[in-house]
């Protein structure tokens, strides 16, 4: 399948092994390290081939045997086609390039639900054409329509899955719209796609599974690392307070945006080959665990610089971040039981609160707090990065609860799915009613490229550039068509000398997709090329025709990306504005609601779009900083408002009174999305106020939620005063 490249973060391994491996696993690690570079995030739900290598740009030794591989793999498709009499034998051939993928496991996955889309695809031709072949207009309306609501499915699924509903989506349309003209002979040519595709996944996923096969496991353990120690450089530097500022920023930008390519990455494991093919559940948990870092670490760091700014960092609390510096630093070699020696540290360090405490202590307590929930991810993300590495098979006792983080929903934007549907449905109708009106010949040819590259491209923001690089490879590909076709071919006696005369060019090909600088544009190349070439058993070579179908296939392609600029293309800053206002919605809608489950799954929401947020951000405007920071001032207050909610049934009447007021001030703040004002200030210092006069209540956690809140929605506010809201007494004027 096409690699699409949307939004992406480069990462770099590190020099050292990841903080979180054990001395025994360094040398492995080290084998591994340069697997980092095979594998690039992915913006694009349609796509989940596995991009690789991010600065590569000569071909290696896997770039060349996967190349060998997957030539093999066409040759062997295409003779057995050829021997057993198949009527499009280049189907099968075509398959191989398009389902062949660097990585073992990805490559197995995707050929899994190759499969499974075109069956569906065929059943629904089959039941679409006989029966609705005498009313053209609403046979295409049909074709539009089902290649809609597979693509509305295939965006909002965000997994290799995708796959299958795309495919189930165009099938119809590559299949249907040539046979509208000869629907007696819809079940024979049915038939010979089904058989050729199926043959095609075959070869490619015997020989990719045999011959020097490339597991995702050890690149998903490298990747791992480097995650990790993204997210150890973050947490490092917020202890201490000294490191570079550009660099933790830009640590913090890849601990969010590589969440989403390491979660593709896993979701191919129990494809694998590697001794990580039963890791699905510690590698999920493990991810889940890190994308957490996100509102604590912030957290944390926001405490650190009020406490650090007032000189309010004693030498206990200063020696229990050079411990914590210390733990994180030396992860590998450290014993799991280092997380309740830290707790204890800071157990000691807690303040004593009542009504008349600081803000200073407030501040105190909620760093304390948030110190804690570190201690807990941190002992929990190294339990699970060793049994990953080590494949054991039971998981490890964790302290984080398991349901907290197994249950963290995945964002899915309906809104946008169902635009990207109606966009690919009005694409092919339009195509489709000007191929009928103007009685174009080649109006099928083009109608279903239109709906294979709204396929393809659906999930991306702005579709037309990938599209019109597929335009570009069209074009590419004929040529190279052109050349075989009435040049080479027609010297060309065997199946021998065809080998040979294909050998060089797709060779070449291969080679490119195996180089991931490159294999954006090869792998179009590649199996368009083998498809267009279409190959048989006897010569037919027609240069008019062919020019026609070429013709066609690229003003097809053209009048696509015309009309998705019209009526789809958004910007990445558009995307991500608009995650970030579904953000503050639902945190309004969180500060009104008592559902224990949704609060449950609420953090987990909130930082996968916010996974979803920072490489687009990266990647575009000024001031990408200053909305990163905003997006995690609210990532913090929604955090707190749900923990909030869980924690504060102890409380007094008079306290439950007013962070209930406060929440719904809150709530009325995030859906108006005005600036704050100082009544919503005064509502949170009376919840604190409340909270903070019953001691017995007044938790820990409350207060990191309190506290939480108003740093979030008031950064810049002076600190909380304790007297500023005492009760009024009759001495004091109203």
């Amino acid at each position: 399948m096409i690699q699409t490249h949307g939004h992406h973060t480069l990462v770099s391994c590190p020099r050292s092994s990841s903080p979180f491996a054990t001395n025994g696993e360094d040398k492995q690690a080290t084998e591994n390290k340069e697997q980092v570079s095979r594998f690039r995030s992915h913006s694009n739900a349609a796509n989940f081939g596995i991009g690789t290598l991010d600065a590569v740009i000569w071909p290696n030794l896997h770039a060349w045997s996967f190349s060998i591989k997957t030539f093999a793999s066409a040759m062997l498709a295409l003779y057995i086609a050829l021997q057993l009499n198949l009527d499009r034998p280049y189907w099968a051939m075509a398959t191989v390039y398009i389902v062949a993928q660097p990585l073992t496991g990805a490559m197995r996955s995707k050929a899994a639900y190759r499969f499974a889309g075109t069956l569906v695809g065929a059943i629904v031709t089959l039941a679409l054409v006989p029966n609705l072949v005498d009313t053209p207009n609403l046979l295409i309306a049909a074709f539009a329509a089902w290649t809609g609501v597979c693509i509305y499915f295939a965006v909002l699924d965000r997994t290799p899955r995708s796959y299958f509903f795309l495919l189930a989506g165009y099938t119809v349309a590559l299949i249907g719209f040539p046979s509208v003209d000869t629907p007696g002979a819809i079940w024979d040519v049915v038939l010979a796609r089904v058989e050729e595709i199926i043959l095609g996944i075959a070869c490619t996923t015997v020989i990719g599974s045999v011959v020097f096969p490339m597991p995702i496991g050890p690149g998903l353990g490298a990747k791992l690392d480097a995650w990790l120690a993204n997210g150890a450089t973050w947490i490092r530097g917020v202890l201490t307070g000294d490191e570079n500022e550009a660099e933790l920023r830009a640590a913090r930008r890849r601990v969010a945006g590589d969440a989403v390519e390491i979660g593709m990455l896993a979701t191919h494991l129990s494809y694998d080959t590697s001794n990580l093919q039963i890791a699905t559940v510690p590698v999920a948990l493990l991810r889940q665990r890190v994308m957490l870092l996100l509102p604590v670490v912030s957290g944390m760091a926001d405490r650190l610089s009020i406490l650090r700014k007032d000189g309010a960092i004693t030498a206990k609390l200063q020696q229990l971040l050079a411990h914590m510096t210390e733990w994180v630093r030396t992860a590998r070699t450290s014993d799991l039981g280092e997380a309740e020696r830290v707790k204890q540290e800071i157990e000691a360090l807690e303040p004593k609160i009542d009504g008349k405490a600081s803000w200073d202590d407030i501040m105190l307590t909620g760093l304390l707090a948030r110190l804690r929930e570190l201690a807990d991810l941190l002992h929990d993300i190294i339990a699970l990065r060793r049994q990953v590495r080590l494949g054991q098979p039971r998981l490890p006792v964790l302290l984080v609860p398991t349901a907290v983080t197994v249950h963290m929903r995945q964002h899915r934007d309906y809104l946008m799915a169902l635009h990207s549907a109606l966009a690919s449905a009005c694409v092919i109708a339009l195509i489709s009613a000007f191929w009928i009106v103007a009685a174009w010949p080649e109006g099928a040819e083009a109608a279903s490229l239109a709906a294979v590259a709204t396929a393809f491209f659906a999930a991306q923001d702005d579709p037309v550039p990938a599209i019109t690089a597929f335009v570009y490879g069209v074009a590419i590909a004929l040529v190279i068509d052109m050349v075989y076709l009435f040049v080479i071919l027609p010297q060309v006696d065997g199946f021998g000398m065809l080998m040979l005369a294909l050998a060089p060019t797709y060779l070449l090909l291969g080679l490119l997709a195996g180089i991931p600088a490159t294999a954006a544009k090869a792998t179009p190349i590649a199996f368009i090329s083998a498809t267009l070439l279409a190959l048989s058993s006897a010569y037919s070579g027609d240069f008019a025709s062919y020019v026609n179908d070429g013709i066609a296939a690229v003003v097809g392609l053209a009048a696509t990306a015309i009309i998705i600029r019209i009526i789809r293309s958004v910007s990445a800053e558009w995307t991500a504005g608009r995650l970030l206002r579904r953000n503050r919605k639902d945190i309004a809608h969180a500060a009104l609601s008592h559902d224990s489950e949704t609060r449950e799954a609420f953090a987990g929401l909130l930082v996968d779009r916010l996974s979803l947020v920072v490489p687009r951000v990266a990647a575009s405007a000024p001031g990408a900083d200053k909305l990163a920071e905003a997006a995690l001032a609210d990532l913090r207050v929604g955090v707190s408002i749900v923990d909030l909610q869980s924690h504060m049934h102890g409380l007094a009447q008079a306290g439950r009174d007013a962070v209930r007021a406060m929440l719904a001030a809150l709530a009325a703040y995030f859906l108006r999305r005005e600036p704050a004002g100082p009544q919503l200030q005064e509502a949170i210092d009376r919840a604190i106020a409340e909270v903070t006069r019953d001691p017995i209540a007044a938790t820990p956690d409350l207060l990191r939620c309190l506290s939480g809140i108003r740093r979030g929605v008031f950064p810049n506010a002076d600190p909380y005063t304790p007297w500023l809201t005492e009760p009024m007494t009759e001495a004091q004027p109203a």
